[in-house]
């Protein structure tokens, strides 16, 4: 105990404080109870259906859940986007986490089947216009440290688009606009709008920021990338840029499009060919694929691991 004192006393001393007032503090701070340091209360009251009916907390909870493992991704992606020179260990770690998170992610998805009345949903969704999830920021900051602005364009103007496209080109046509613009008159949607304005220079100063140290950037200053870190960076690229849309998809179909209704999405997307990744071929590492894998992204595709780390362990053989 009393090595523990000194230690205390020390602590407080180098930062030019009085250890005694500090110590003397302890004697009346009350002990931190799992309720407070959780902000249990806080968290259960952050549900505000629209409507009576009550699985509209489910739809709620679930949404803020994936937000919260957004949030888990990208706090390792900053740690990997702010290490000036980063091992190959520590991007393997790193990997190995963001597999996991986008796997529960994955997994998890079948609580909005399960979880909500059909005809309920498809009743107060209407109360939800024009908000849609398209409109998650997170989503879009774990792109853009992920992969460079280029590989976000649409697939509308990859083609006709610069060699080396500026930020200003990329933002242009960034590929989830195409989920907020009127494909035949060209006009933004009020989701999209809505959107712009709240987040829009938040995003490009980000890209400013991560500019030039994205994940995608990172690989480049390794010597060699070995392949235990590259079967985990195609998993990871496969889970987030195939799996996660499909798994979507598929329930956007069920509640949608079950009866061959083919609603409409609460955003006005053309949520078909917006979800399904075979159209946009968003890839955050084109490099770690060949042109027959680039041909049929998202086309007959089925992985029963989802991620699992057993499958990209050290002497997993790579597929290049």
């Amino acid at each position: 105990m009393a090595n523990i004192t000194d230690k205390l006393v020390e602590k407080y001393v180098s930062l030019g404080e009085n250890p005694e007032t500090y110590l003397e503090g302890l004697l009346h701070a009350k002990p931190i109870t799992y309720w407070d340091y959780v902000e249990v209360d806080s968290l259960l009251s952050l549900q505000k259906p629209r409507t009576n009916f009550k699985d509209e907390s489910i739809f709620i909870m679930y949404h803020q859940v994936t937000e919260l493992y957004l949030k888990m991704m990208l706090h390792e992606l900053q740690q990997i986007v702010g290490n000036p020179t980063p091992s190959t260990k520590f991007l393997t770690t790193k990997l190995d986490r963001l597999i996991k998170y986008t796997s529960m992610l994955i997994n998890s998805f079948d609580i909005m089947k399960v979880g909500m009345d059909y005809e309920d949903y498809n009743t107060f969704r209407k109360t939800l216009t024009p908000a849609s999830g398209f409109q998650s920021a997170q989503f879009r900051f774990i792109e853009l440290h992920c992969t460079s602005l280029a590989n976000l364009i649409s697939h509308r103007f990859k083609k006709g688009s610069s060699k080396n496209p500026d930020l200003r080109e990329c933002f242009e046509h960034i590929y989830w606009k195409d989920a907020g613009t009127d494909p035949k008159t060209g006009q933004k949607t009020l989701t999209l709008q809505l959107f712009e304005d709240r987040y829009l220079r938040e995003l490009t100063e980000t890209a400013k920021t991560v500019m030039g140290h994205t994940l995608e950037d990172k690989l480049a200053q390794l010597p060699y990338v070995p392949d235990a870190l590259r079967n985990r960076l195609r998993t990871f690229d496969q889970l987030y840029n195939i799996d996660w849309p499909m798994v979507h998809l598929n329930t956007a179909e069920h509640y949608l499009d079950k009866k061959g209704e083919n609603k409409e999405a609460t955003g006005g997307s053309e949520w078909k060919k917006y979800l399904h990744p075979k159209y946009q071929q968003r890839k955050f590492f084109p490099d770690l694929w060949t042109e027959t894998e680039k041909k049929n992204w998202g086309i007959n595709h089925k992985n029963k691991h989802y991620g699992s780390i057993e499958q990209t362990r050290i002497d997993a053989p790579t597929s290049r």
